[in-house]
Parts: C-alpha cells; structure tokens; sequence
C-alpha cells in the first residue's frame, strides 16, 4: 500500500492528456490513480464535452469529476501557435502523451508524432481513435457504439427476437482505454529496460501506441473467431444467458426481485438440483456434463424459475449460499453504496463536490482499482475545474508569466 515511505507505482511519471470524451480520459485516470501527474489539456472557455454529459444540474457533470480525478486542468487552444509551441515543449519534461483525436488531427496542427519525438526521443505517445492509424478505415471518425457493433459485441447483447442492445455504459472507450493504459505503462517498461541495457532510445514505431476501439472489442470477444472459422458457428443473442453454459441466468423472485444463479459446474448442479427439490435432474445422465445441460437449458431455467419463484430474493441466495452454489443479488447504485463488501475494501470514496453553481455534500464515488494493500488506494482529487491549474503547469514547468498566459489567451478570446 502506498505510504509516505512507499511512493505510488507511477510516482515520477508525467501524462500529457490531450483527448477528451472517455476513451483517453480513460487511460489517463489510471495513470493518475497510481501517481502518475497528468495534465489534462483541454479548449479554452468550454473544455471537454465530458463537462456536459449527464448532467443533471450545474455546469460540470459527476461523470466528469469520475473520469479526470487525480488530474490536473489547462486551457490551451492546441490550433493555435501558442498551443502547439506549449504542447512541444511541455512534451520535453513529460513521458507519455495520451491522445484520442481522428487519425490525423495532431499531424494537420503540427504536433503530430514526428514532431513531438523529435521535441522529447523518448516520449510514449498512445493514440486511441475509432478503427486505428493505418487501414482503409483509419480516417473514418466513430464513437464507441460503432466500434462495438464492428467488433461483433453488438450483436450478442439482448434478446434473439429483438435488436441488438448495448449495454448502459461506453464499455468500447472504457475497455479501450484500459488497453491504452496498459500499452502505455508497457512502453514505459520497454524505456527504463532499454535504459538500463544502455541501448538509446526505441525507434517512434515501437513508441506509438496505436489502439482502435473496434479491436479493443474484438479482443473480448472470446473465440467468437476460431469457433466460426473451425466449425461455421455463428453466436446468437440469447439474453441473459452465456453461449455453451447452463444453467446461468437471472431467475425471478417471489417479491420481484431477479438474483443470478450459476450452477454450470458439474457438482454445482448436483448441489443445485438438490437443493430445489429436484433430485430427477440430478440423476440424469444426460445433464452430468455442461453440453447436456446446454441442450436443455429451457427446462433447467423453468424448473430453477419455478423454485425462485417461491422464495423471497434474499431467503433464496441465503439458501443457494449455504449449499455452495454461486448466486447474489443484482444491485443498482441503491445497494452498491450500501455493501459492507464494498465498504470494507473502500470502494466508495466520499466527497463534497461542486457542480459548477453549488457544493453537494458527502457523494460517494468509486475507488481506485487494482487494490493494493487490502485497501483502494484513496483518491486524491476529483476531476479538476476548467483551467485550474493552467497557471501552475504552464508557470512552473515552463517559466511562463501569469501575464504572458493571460495575454496569449485574451488574444485567443479576442479572435
């Protein structure tokens, strides 16, 4: 765990964030949680279009404060000649640069990843865009619903006799992200390795970190590819269930409440089966493996529906938890907040936060994952106010003057 002996992993490592949504702010949020210093670049007057979404009161929305915490803030028209003189030589005492524009924007303002190496040999530069840097799709723009869909995550969510769904969050910009982080921390490594084996510095292929949105989807999908490409099987959406498992599903509940149950192994199912009353199953020859189960996956989930149906949510987990079948609730953001498992690993972390026109007091928020030491690290700030620290980065890294910052941006106003 992270003390003042025990500095955070990222400790000494400087992010220069200039993307903005979720994706980029994605990757820069973990480096942040781990110490690294991130200075998150964002237009002048308005910032990023984050500030915005969900927002339910204010000027600047939780989802925000969530996303950019442990950052700081500054205002810079990256268009400008200003902006990209900064950027060039802010990237000269930074190590990563994080960035999730269409392919091509950084090199038409001049900051591109040629120019950016030249300014700093040793810079990791992570770029996120929709299909990638290369390929006939790269200058395509697309946000995360498009990439899901061309990765083949789409078309597995929902029901088979409706559209395809998507899930409640932009689970392709936050996986995306987490693939940027990663790649990001492995340059890093691939830097210090070649360091201390007195090599110089990787050549700017090996340090452009490129990441597509639909590739990152593509990843997850688990052998949807040889399983086709070996055996002609084309997945289907089959709601709540997982292709080949059974018995795993949502079951309802006497007072309305639906819990998950997974008894797919093969013991489980016994202890399952046993458990409801009915012993016929259990001694079934055909449902000893998985396959024979999946076979009859309607009848299982009828005859453990019938069970649940009786049984108030929480008499039924505290049952299937006593005979050792994995089950639990499903929880909304009610319970989430509410969980002593939650809470004793400090996973909600509290806040007075302000919204842009006044403070809410005492909100929880997320903690920081992976845990390390038993415990969320705790989270040092939350997403910062627009520009607040365009003084204090742009003053103290590059020796500018409050006067010469606010010249330069009255200027940008002006024009």
């Amino acid at each position: 765990m992270t003390t003042s002996q025990s500095p955070a992993p990222l400790a000494g490592v400087r992010v220069l964030e200039l993307g903005n949504y979720i994706a980029a702010p994605t990757a820069g949020r973990l480096l942040a949680d781990f110490g690294a210093e991130v200075i998150k670049v964002e237009r002048p007057g308005t910032g990023d279009e984050l500030r915005n979404w969900r927002l339910y009161a204010g000027t600047t929305s939780l989802l925000f404060r969530t996303i950019n915490r442990n950052k700081l803030s500054i205002e810079l028209d990256l268009r400008s000649a200003f902006g990209r003189r900064t950027v060039i030589e802010l990237v000269k005492q930074c190590d990563v640069v994080l960035e999730n524009f269409r392919p091509g924007t950084l090199e038409n303002w001049g900051i591109g990843p040629q120019v950016l190496s030249e300014a700093n040999p040793e810079l990791v530069i992570t770029r996120i865009s929709a299909f990638g840097q290369t390929g006939p799709m790269s200058d395509r723009p697309g946000f995360a619903a498009v990439a899901e869909a061309h990765g083949g995550f789409r078309d597995l969510v929902g029901h088979p006799d409706r559209p395809p769904a998507r899930v409640g969050i932009s689970i392709g910009d936050s996986i995306a992200g987490l693939y940027a982080g990663f790649g990001s921390v492995m340059a890093l490594y691939q830097r210090d390795a070649r360091r201390t084996a007195g090599l110089g510095p990787a050549p700017l292929t090996e340090r452009v970190i490129d990441v597509a949105l639909n590739e990152s989807m593509l990843s997850m999908m688990e052998s949807l590819i040889p399983d086709y490409e070996a055996y002609d099987v084309l997945r289907e959406r089959i709601g709540g269930r997982m292709e080949g498992i059974a018995p795993s599903n949502a079951y309802l509940c006497a007072d309305g409440d639906s819990i998950i149950i997974a008894g797919n192994g093969d013991r489980i199912f016994q202890r399952l089966t046993t458990l409801i009353g009915r012993p016929d199953l259990a001694a079934d020859p055909e449902l000893r493996t998985n396959a024979g189960r999946w076979a009859r996956r309607d009848e299982l989930d009828e005859a453990i529906g019938a069970w649940t149906g009786g049984l108030p949510a929480a008499q039924a987990i505290e049952q299937l938890e006593a005979a050792g079948v994995p089950c639990g609730p499903i929880y909304t953001a009610r319970e989430i907040t509410r969980d002593a498992q939650y809470a004793a690993r400090d996973m909600i972390q509290r806040f007075d936060v302000s919204n842009g026109e006044e403070v809410l007091p005492n909100v929880g928020f997320p903690g920081i994952v992976p845990v390390i030491g038993g415990k969320s690290l705790p989270v040092r700030t939350l997403g910062p106010d627009l520009g607040e620290h365009t003084q204090q980065v742009l003053g103290g890294l590059l020796g500018l003057s409050a006067e010469e910052i606010d010249g330069v941006h009255d200027l940008e106003e002006a024009s």
